[in-house]
């Protein structure tokens, strides 16, 4: 495969992407800001033409990386699982490729279990509050490392408030239930949303069936 590279043009549909002619055929691509150390006239050996597919390997690889880590934030588990998946010539991705792109993703700051881990909990406490326990096993899900976890949950707020916020959500269509079905239908929610049962304890204790969401209220 060894030869001398003819020509080097950018890609019609990918600006950032070269392709590399060698003797006058394509060759492979490269990313613009590799090609650009190369030149017309230079002879390019097998373990260079090798070394150079390897380099846009791994471009590759992060350009997939970013593009799933642009929809949310991910965990570093969820971005190596990601990559396990991808399969560049009917070939899984070698280990040290993955390793690269992971070591790239953190150096660059787009990778970070603990700011993950924050904008996680954040996320359910405005949009679907959870208890410390669901939470927990989400973020394990997540391959998040339990002291990481541990760290985030113990700064994750009010327990009793975060139930009463997703309490207020339910309670509109509960209003023509009876106090003691309303009590029992509020428990389980709680229980399922992973409550313990001593916050739940202390929201049943004040429960209000009229305490509904004000967003709910002004639609």
């Amino acid at each position: 495969m060894a030869g001398t590279i003819t020509e080097l043009r950018f890609q019609r549909h990918t600006r950032d992407r070269v392709s590399v002619y060698l003797d006058g055929r394509y060759a492979f691509g490269l990313p613009a800001t590799q090609a650009a150390h190369l030149q017309k006239g230079q002879f390019l050996s097998d373990a260079e033409i090798q070394a150079l597919q390897q380099v846009d390997l791994r471009a590759k690889a992060l350009d997939r990386a970013l593009r799933f880590l642009a929809v949310r934030p991910r965990s570093t588990w969820e971005v190596r699982q990601n990559l396990s998946r991808y399969r560049p010539q009917g070939r899984p991705l070698p280990p040290e490729h993955v390793a690269w792109v992971l070591a790239r993703l953190e150096e660059q700051g787009y990778l970070d279990d603990r700011a993950f881990a924050r904008y996680w909990v954040a996320q359910r406490q405005r949009f679907s509050p959870r208890g410390v326990r669901a939470l927990a096993h989400e973020l394990r899900q997540k391959g998040v490392p339990p002291s990481v976890i541990d760290q985030v949950l113990a700064s994750a707020g009010d327990e009793i408030a975060a139930a009463q916020k997703a309490l207020r959500k339910r309670l509109p269509s509960w209003r023509h239930l009876d106090e003691e079905t309303l009590r029992r239908r509020a428990q389980g929610y709680l229980q399922r949303r992973g409550f313990d049962w001593e916050t739940i304890a202390e929201v049943l204790a004040h429960l209000d069936r009229e305490d509904t969401d004000p967003a709910d209220d002004a639609l």
